[in-house]
């Protein structure tokens, strides 16, 4: 049986409902010559028409299936833009793509450092006394105090017992991290060996978090990352950013070096904080050695030292061991590039225009929480692209952006933004937040501005907590336009809507769909209970 619902919804001047736009025109892209379809500016616009590609049904690309998935389960087939690169343009960064890979500074042979004993030895075969002959050679080639201790040996024992996969993983991954950081590391003059740091902190995770709410690759604490300058938002959060936090890392490093003029010690702070570590020197009567000082640290900073060294050991001896990065990632960090974006675009329509997977996205761009870019004027906000991809996006942003736009088209309008609520007027609502929302998400499902719900809750920043109750204020009757924001009642007129009830459906997922109440459905469709089906 099919259900009806009525309603009414206020409008202004035109339908709520967009219907399809006349001077929208849907083309097939093998209607199209290959060769005319990017490379000439004009082909975006025909007669002042807004042209929007659909691909033909012929070669359409696959994402491949997920390793986790069975073979059962077919690829799921994804239409994007039949989109191509200018050839000579594309030609230009191919040849300059064979310079970068040969000049390139960085392969796995530099994870390790020159001129070490080098000598393959199983972990029953490693003895104290080889032992000791590597961290010596550490020792003199690097700014810290390696010194050999049986609770070291025991570490290193235990990680190569236990984690020679793990190292394998992330001497792989390291392909694409460590040139970002040895050139931030290299600019405020911290030992390079300071990268290994980030697998320490976050197994080289970018959007890793703790328990506490240290997050990203170097695990910056809220107040820590503002000081160095990372910004957090409802959709970005720098800390998530490798090329950002890096740089923020190196500074925080570098800082505490001066304070401590000792590179154990910077590490201990790191962990701690520069308080705990003087503290601790306090206690041992004055000592700065690391190991003087250890049994006064916090219990955590206390075996964060030796599991650093431990890490040190594993990855620059990872070749003695047999461990070598895996062949899961193979993408190089001079095989991307960026470019700024020129509107809000979220990593689906990126991947619709494309076809580049969207976890790969998420890989490259871990720095926006809710997989959508947002445009802000005067500060960009940078899209990373594998490098084949970069040249075709430029190319036919144009085609991307109008594609962009008819999306954003379509999506029912939230209240304007620049409508200030009259709670008095007004329904008030209470929201407790849950775990992962952020108010720009909060905001979207009430239709209702972040600027709005921070004045109404007295928020001096985006910032909330799971547990906490935000007071929303809507106003009644359906959606308000800008229009009657104004004042001007005159265009305004009511119109019903006829919504049919579908399979899952229930009053309060239709209401919040209208931005309406369970309540005015009900009344308006003169029903005494809220089953629909």
């Amino acid at each position: 049986m099919r259900f009806f619902l009525f309603f009414p919804v206020l409008l202004i001047g035109t339908v709520l409902f967009a219907q399809t736009d006349p001077s929208v025109k849907t083309v097939k892209a093998k209607d199209i010559p290959i060769d005319s379809l990017n490379t000439d500016p004009e082909i975006n616009t025909i007669d002042n028409e807004i042209i929007i590609y659909e691909p033909s049904n012929e070669n359409i690309p696959l994402l491949e299936a997920d390793s986790s998935q069975t073979a059962e389960i077919p690829a799921i087939k994804i239409p994007v833009f039949d989109i191509h690169d200018n050839p000579e343009m594309a030609a230009i960064d191919a040849k300059w793509m064979d310079i970068v890979k040969f000049y390139d500074q960085f392969d796995p042979s530099s994870l390790y450092v020159a001129n070490l004993p080098s000598e393959n030895v199983a972990v029953e075969d490693l003895t104290t006394d080889i032992l000791k002959k590597r961290l010596a050679a550490l020792d003199a080639k690097t700014p810290f105090n390696i010194a050999y201790n049986p609770e070291l040996e025991r570490l290193i024992r235990s990680f190569l017992k236990t984690r020679s996969k793990t190292f394998s993983n992330l001497l792989s991954k390291a392909k694409y991290y460590f040139p970002i950081f040895e050139e931030k590391l290299d600019l405020y003059d911290v030992p390079l060996e300071m990268k290994y740091l980030a697998i320490v902190e976050s197994a080289l995770q970018p959007k890793a978090r703790s328990r506490v709410g240290a997050t990203g690759i170097w695990q910056f604490m809220y107040g820590t990352g503002k000081q160095y300058g990372l910004d957090v938002t409802s959709y970005v959060d720098e800390r998530q950013d490798p090329i950002l936090s890096s740089e923020a890392a190196a500074k925080h490093l570098s800082d505490l070096y001066d304070i401590f003029e000792d590179w154990d010690l910077a590490l201990a702070a790191y962990n701690s904080g520069a308080g705990n570590v003087n503290k601790a020197i306090r206690r041992a009567g004055g000592k700065k050695n690391y190991w003087n000082i250890r049994p006064y640290l916090p219990r955590e900073t206390a075996s964060y030292v030796p599991i650093f060294y431990a890490t040190l050991y594993l990855c620059e001896y990872s070749s003695s061991h047999h461990i070598f990065p895996d062949d899961q990632f193979n993408l190089n960090h001079f095989e991307v590039d960026t470019l700024n974006v020129k509107r809000t675009i979220s990593f689906d329509q990126i991947n619709k225009t494309t076809g580049i997977d969207i976890s790969l996205l998420e890989f490259l761009n871990p720095v926006y929480k809710l997989n959508i870019i947002p445009y802000e004027e005067g500060k960009p906000y940078a899209l990373v692209l594998p490098k084949e991809y970069v040249g075709k996006f430029v190319q036919n942003e144009d085609l991307i952006y109008a594609y962009v736009a008819e999306e954003a088209a379509k999506r029912e309008k939230p209240l304007p933004e620049n409508l200030v609520v009259n709670p008095s007027e007004s329904k008030t609502i209470y929201h407790r937040v849950k775990s992962g929302e952020v108010l720009g998400k909060i905001a979207e499902r009430y239709g209702v501005s972040v600027k709005n719900i921070m004045k109404w809750n007295h928020l001096k920043s985006s910032r909330i907590h799971v547990g906490q109750k935000l007071k929303i204020y809507k106003s009644g009757g359906g959606p308000v336009s800008s229009a009657s924001a104004d004042g001007d009642s005159s265009a305004s007129k009511t119109q019903t809507i006829t919504y049919v009830v579908r399979s899952g459906d229930s009053l309060l997922k239709i209401s919040k769909k209208y931005h309406v109440s369970v309540d005015d459905i009900k009344k308006w469709n003169h029903l005494k209970s809220d089953k629909i089906n």
